[in-house]
């Protein structure tokens, strides 16, 4: 049994939802690790990670779309505004995400759909610079 961890960093420019998928896969690859659990985590409290459709870029938009319909910014229902009407907001959207994220990894590859993407959701407003913690456990 063997482990591996490792950090990416996402610049984001905004609301959205940014690929990771491509260093996801290269890092495992590289591992040389071939079965496996494979765990991601995103470091902050308003990104999350989601595991979605890469096909048609209208899914991301559409679901970046429902999320500030349903947790809009500068809601007044919000007290915590420290850092702008978009902060609270977001802790909400990551709180109804997930921050991490279990994949299982076969020959060398974590076990994806044919459509499937990993993405960092990013829910501020601002450009960000986001880390994602990955960990590989097996042989």
């Amino acid at each position: 049994m063997r482990q591996a961890n490792h950090v990416i960093e996402i610049i984001t420019r905004g609301k959205g939802l940014y690929a990771c998928t491509e260093p996801v896969l290269r890092w495992v690859r590289e591992t040389g690790i071939a079965t496996g659990l494979l765990t991601l985590f995103i470091r902050h409290t308003s990104a999350s990670l989601l595991i979605q459709e890469n096909y048609d870029p209208d899914v991301q938009s559409d679901l970046t779309r429902f999320f500030a319909r349903l947790v809009p910014d500068g809601d007044p229902l919000f007290e915590h505004v420290i850092e702008g009407p978009d902060d609270m907001p977001a802790h909400v959207r990551a709180a109804l995400t997930q921050t991490s994220l279990s994949i299982p990894v076969r020959e060398g590859a974590p076990v994806l759909g044919a459509w499937q993407g990993i993405y960092v959701f990013e829910h501020r407003s601002a450009p960000q610079h986001r880390q994602v913690v990955l960990h590989l456990l097996g042989e």
